[in-house]
């Protein structure tokens, strides 16, 4: 299949770039709406995207704990994200979690044809699945997505129980240690988050294996959310689908997430979920809130992300 043209022609002017960009998303439907599709979508749609859902399996959970996951096949996921790709120009795709080893592989050969299209990978925590299945899916998507993302997205437990099980250093591995893990299997960068800090604070890492591109610190929340990851990878992948350069994309999407926390919300008697509709509540403006730098030639040569001519 050849892959659609990141700038179609328009017979209509101006009418294309216009448009907001288009986000693909593979991930489980989440009937809690804590993550999930629901948590990408939201997301997506309040930096500015366009999402494209594409249903993977779904969850029965409610906002507490995950009880089961019933996956789609993987010819029903990949049909799903043929036809949009054949219609739609997609400028970025966020890959949550699919279910099984199938569905993986039959995302990153989707991702293989649109090479052009960067990839944003989470790595949620599977610690509610079974022990087996969990081992076969993260095999498969270390073996067959990590080579096509060009983001890994992930808790600092998460990534360092995956990546570096083994791990007998003194101190924890830093962000520069699993990046560098991540990076042998083809990811060239990876943001891990939740770094634990002295005086109640978390750290959030952008790094390579060479250097760290972006850190931000915050203080750490007295409570327990769910749908975090998932809301700070999509807020991401739209980001970059606009042409925000990485580092400052990381700081948008984590300031955005830090904002959606702190406006949570406990809709059950579960954990509190952000409200990643924050910004359309009524009231005054944050006006307290720090504009991003503009990314320089230096960043975006480094990073060497596709820019989109897409007007907001």
């Amino acid at each position: 299949m050849t892959p659609a043209d990141p700038h179609p022609p328009s017979d209509d002017g101006d009418t294309a770039d216009a448009s907001p960009v288009c986000v693909l998303a593979f991930n489980a439907n989440d009937p809690s709406g804590a993550g999930g599709l629901s948590a990408d979508i939201t997301a997506i749609a309040s930096v500015g995207a366009h999402g494209l859902p594409v249903v993977t399996g779904t969850y029965a959970r409610d906002s507490a704990e995950v009880f089961e996951h019933f996956e789609f096949d993987e010819d029903a996921v990949a049909e799903q994200a043929r036809v949009l790709l054949e219609d739609v120009a997609v400028q970025a795709i966020k890959v949550g979690f699919v279910g099984t080893p199938e569905n993986i592989s039959a995302v990153a050969e989707i991702a293989s044809d649109y090479a052009d299209v960067p990839l944003i990978a989470y790595m949620p925590n599977l610690s509610w699945w079974d022990e087996d299945k969990i081992d076969a899916y993260l095999d498969a998507f270390r073996e067959l997505m990590l080579p096509q993302a060009a983001v890994l997205v992930g808790n600092h437990s998460t990534l360092w129980r995956w990546l570096l099980p083994d791990w007998q250093g003194e101190r924890p591995p830093s962000a520069k240690d699993i990046a560098r893990v991540a990076a042998e299997a083809g990811t060239p960068f990876t943001l891990v988050t939740g770094i634990p800090l002295p005086e109640q604070h978390i750290d959030n890492v952008l790094a390579s294996p060479q250097q760290v591109l972006h850190s931000e610190h915050f203080e750490r929340f007295e409570a327990v959310f769910a749908g975090a990851g998932d809301t700070l990878s999509a807020a991401l992948t739209a980001l970059l689908a606009s042409g925000v350069a990485l580092p400052q994309a990381t700081g948008e999407a984590l300031s955005y997430l830090d904002r959606c926390l702190d406006a949570g919300f406990r809709p059950g008697m579960g954990h509190i979920l952000p409200d990643r509709l924050f910004w359309a509540q009524s009231g005054d403006e944050d006006d307290d809130t720090a504009e991003a730098e503009s990314a320089s030639a230096d960043e975006l040569q480094l990073l060497n992300f596709p820019r989109n001519d897409t007007k907001h």
